[in-house]
C-alpha cells in the first residue's frame, strides 16, 4: 500500500486501533480480572467514545472527525505517558500522588520484554490514533 492508500484509509486505521484498544482493556478487566487504578479509567474515558465515534465517522466518511478525537488522543496519550512513567520510575508515585486509593497505579500486571505494560500498550493506542488523524486526507485536499 502506498502513502496516499495508507492516507485514504487512515480514518478506518484509527477507528480499528480505538475498537482493539477498547477491546483490549476490556479483556484485561473483565476477562483476566485485572482491576483497574484510577490513572486506567481516566485512559478509558479517553478511548472509549473513540471507538464509537470514530466508527460512525468512518460509516459516513467524516474527515471532520479530526477536531474531536485530536484532543481526546492527546489527553489520553499524556495521561498514558505520565502512567507509564510513574510505573517505571518509582519516585514519581510519590511526587504526585494520583491512586490515593483502590489499586495503585504503579501496579504492573504484565511487563512483557521488561517494558511493555498495559499504560504503555495504550500510549501506542493513542499515538498511533494520533499519527492516523494527522496524516489523514481532509475535504480540501480531495478536491
Amino acid at each position: 500500500m502506498n502513502r496516499n492508500g495508507i492516507r485514504t484509509y487512515a480514518l478506518y486505521f484509527a477507528w480499528i486501533v480505538s475498537l482493539i484498544a477498547t477491546l483490549g482493556s476490556l479483556y484485561f478487566s473483565e476477562v483476566k480480572g485485572f482491576i483497574p487504578c484510577n490513572l486506567c479509567w481516566f485512559q478509558r474515558i479517553c478511548m472509549y467514545p473513540q471507538s464509537v465515534i470514530l466508527g460512525i465517522a468512518a460509516y459516513h466518511n467524516d474527515l471532520r472527525v479530526k477536531r474531536y478525537i485530536l484532543p481526546l488522543s492527546v489527553i489520553g496519550a499524556a495521561i498514558s505517558l505520565f502512567h507509564y512513567l510513574e510505573q517505571k520510575l518509582p519516585f514519581l508515585s510519590e511526587v504526585a500522588k494520583v491512586c490515593t486509593s483502590g489499586v495503585p497505579c504503579t501496579t504492573t500486571y504484565m511487563n512483557w520484554f521488561g517494558f511493555i505494560t498495559i499504560p504503555f500498550l495504550a500510549l501506542i493506542a493513542f499515538g498511533l490514533i494520533i499519527f492516523f488523524m494527522v496524516i489523514t486526507k481532509t475535504d480540501d485536499e480531495n478536491a
